[in-house]
């Protein structure tokens, strides 16, 4: 069995952010890395299925500048068995559709049987490369996933619907799911397995080779909510308040002028 995983750094969300000169992302300097949280739970997935059905092959997928790289080692020291990293320093700037498309070019002649992604990634959230991909692939997809189980190529899913709801889903290989927190139990890498991912192929490839396709969308501005002043807590008994109310009204509105 054959199969793929795509994982995305993304910024400590405990981080200080400060947008960029440019206007349309954050300023990556002084961040602190990590690998995106949704994706952990698709890596560890994987590496449960590669550990079930035998003669497996795992490959995680990664795109973005140099730095991605020492994330991908942590995937590969989880249990993958190998690295493709697409090499990118501008890939904030390219929509899902983009992103999507360069993980099916890279995905389309090498025949995966299961491709795993996060449900959304922390920093952009839109939740759609992982339904693109297959999309584009022409390949049945599963979102929001909470149980998975596999049995001679039929897939069984849980995936959470809204309200606390839960559907059964079913299909047959090929196919791609995005996983949802809670999956699982991602595995802490052992010190061992860690020395042996420095071993483990982990090829980069230029993504002007997979990219063939134009952006859809574009993120003309990002910035931080404006601040607004904080609420005022009024106590006492009724006919306080009451007073307290009409007082605020006259003074700081139009309401009872």
């Amino acid at each position: 069995m054959k199969i793929l995983v795509c994982v995305k750094q993304v910024p400590d969300m405990e981080s200080k952010f400060k947008v960029n000169s440019e206007g349309n992302w954050y300023n990556d300097a002084d961040l602190a890395w990590r690998m995106n949280e949704y994706d952990e739970y698709a890596v560890e997935q994987a590496v449960q299925l590669k550990e079930q059905v035998a003669d497996s092959d795992l490959t995680v997928l990664s795109i973005g500048p140099d730095r991605v790289k020492e994330m991908m080692k942590k995937a590969l020291a989880m249990g993958c068995d190998r690295g493709a990293h697409i090499a990118d320093d501008d890939f904030f700037k390219k929509d899902p559709y983009e992103i999507a498309s360069v993980i099916a070019e890279y995905a389309k002649d090498k025949e995966f049987d299961l491709i795993f992604t996060g449900m959304q990634s922390q920093d952009r959230g839109s939740a759609q490369v992982g339904v693109l991909v297959a999309e584009i692939l022409g390949l049945p997809s599963i979102t929001t996933i909470v149980d998975f189980a596999f049995d001679d190529g039929q897939i069984t899913v849980k995936r959470e619907l809204e309200g606390g709801i839960k559907a059964i889903i079913k299909t047959m290989a090929p196919a791609l799911v995005t996983c949802q927190l809670g999956l699982n139990t991602p595995r802490y890498p052992t010190l061992p397995n860690i020395m042996k991912a420095k071993r483990k192929e982990l090829l980069s490839t230029p993504i002007a080779e997979l990219l063939k396709v134009e952006g859809k969308q574009e993120t003309a501005r990002l910035y931080f909510p404006e601040k607004k002043g904080g609420g005022l807590v009024l106590e006492g008994d009724v006919g306080d308040l009451t007073d307290q109310l009409i007082k605020i009204l006259k003074d700081k509105t139009a309401v009872l002028a």
